[in-house]
């Protein structure tokens, strides 16, 4: 059950800063911009273990900052728990590590992964900013195609009890 988030516009929040570290979750961002952008979920033999739709996010962010010469970076958790909103102590020191270069830390992920990014980074002197909202949670059918696609079929949002149909690839 991942949540249904959509990006923020959070380029006003990122005017005085030099340096943007972007703390992505691998779960529900990477969901729900598949949905949204009608586009496989994984496709392994494209993309690896990446989701284009996400991709294409985090570039689309990156690109603007480093065009006006802001430093940026990607930081991710995989394993042992791969979802930011359940870390484990060892992760935490390891974004704290990664963004003491940092101004700021944008979140990609919901308002649960912002706080765990927030509490790692207590005293790190950088800015925590969360860049997706929670719109509901996403219900989808997984179909795996060979060779190595995996698409997400009957997607729905619900919000609250109430279901919306959110199309398919």
């Amino acid at each position: 059950m991942p949540l249904r988030l959509e990006p923020l516009d959070v380029s006003g929040e990122l005017e005085n800063v030099s340096s943007v570290l972007i703390v992505s979750c691998p779960v529900c961002p990477p969901v729900s911009l598949a949905i949204e952008k009608r586009s496989p979920f994984l496709d392994v033999f494209k993309n690896g273990l990446k989701t284009s739709a996400f991709e294409e996010h985090i570039r689309g962010l990156r690109e603007p900052l480093e065009q006006r010469g802001i430093r940026t970076d990607v930081f991710s958790l995989y394993g042992p728990v791969p979802m930011m909103c359940l870390w484990t102590n060892g992760q935490r020191k390891r974004l704290l590590k990664r963004a003491e270069d940092f101004d700021a830390v944008l979140v990609l992920g919901c308002d649960s992964a912002t706080h765990s990014a927030r509490r790692a980074l207590e005293g790190a002197g950088c800015r925590t900013i969360q860049a997706m909202k929670v719109t509901g949670i996403t219900n989808a059918t997984v179909k795996f195609q060979f060779p190595g696609t995996v698409t997400l079929e009957e997607a729905t949002r619900v919000e609250r009890g109430v279901e919306t149909d959110q199309g398919a690839p």
